[in-house]
């Protein structure tokens, strides 16, 4: 039990019993309780905040898939601060609130996972159990299974990047790595659209032609506007 705990239950306890004192203990009891407002969380915030603004995180790894630009990854951070929240007693707990997965398609044709998550990281104090919460959000992109574990460093890290002020320079990412997204239309989407308006029946051609004209203008593919435009004369040549 903390001390401040002991006089809270001290003044408490005199307050309920002793009458004649009752305006000196009103008095005493609010103070108390002023001094009970402070809660730790935020004493242990600022301390864990003030060491890392003597050292700070260096950015000493590079992105090797694109920009080449420096970057402090996740283990830097937990690195630097897990000795830190051990020491001066806080504790940081995550909690996934959202996620979202979209699939696209790389350059090479293959597929990238995009995971955008929204979370909420608790900061208590382990001396009394006061909290405060931040919440983030984290996204990422991978062509295989760990999009959301980067979705959710991501979120660790700025988090903690915030909360702490953690001293900075230029801009940080999420990754080291950088995927380039195919722009306009995927070439298998442009290819069913083809053979979808060659296959079918004459009465649903018009709507056919209509609907991937339509889909290749709202990506703004204008190589695909004109294959799909031309699939279509040829069809009309054909029934004429």
């Amino acid at each position: 039990m903390t001390d401040m705990l002991r006089e809270f239950i001290s003044v408490y306890r005199l307050y309920r019993t002793a009458h004649p004192r009752r305006y000196a203990l009103k008095t005493a009891w609010r103070i108390a309780v002023l001094k009970w407002s402070f809660l730790n969380v935020y004493q242990a915030i600022n301390a864990v905040q003030a060491d890392l603004s003597q050292v700070g995180i260096a950015k000493n790894r590079t992105n090797t898939q694109g920009a080449g630009f420096k970057f402090r990854g996740i283990d830097d951070v937990l690195n630097a601060l897990s000795p830190l929240l051990a020491k001066h007693g806080l504790v940081i707990i995550p909690r996934v609130i959202s996620r979202t997965c979209t699939e696209r398609s790389s350059k090479s044709g293959g597929a990238l996972f995009y995971v955008v998550i929204e979370a909420e990281f608790d900061f208590v104090s382990a001396e009394d159990g006061s909290k405060t919460t931040a919440r983030m959000i984290g996204e990422a992109m991978d062509s295989g299974d760990k999009a959301t574990n980067k979705a959710m460093s991501a979120a660790y890290k700025y988090a903690a990047f915030q909360t702490f002020a953690i001293p900075t320079e230029g801009t940080p990412d999420a990754d080291a790595d950088t995927h380039e997204v195919i722009r306009g239309m995927d070439p298998h989407t442009l290819a069913d659209w083809l053979q979808a308006i060659e296959q079918c029946d004459d009465e649903s051609f018009p709507a056919m032609v209509a609907d991937g004209l339509a889909a290749a203008q709202e990506v703004r593919d204008r190589e695909a506007w004109v294959a799909i435009r031309a699939a279509g004369k040829r069809r009309e040549g054909a029934t004429t």
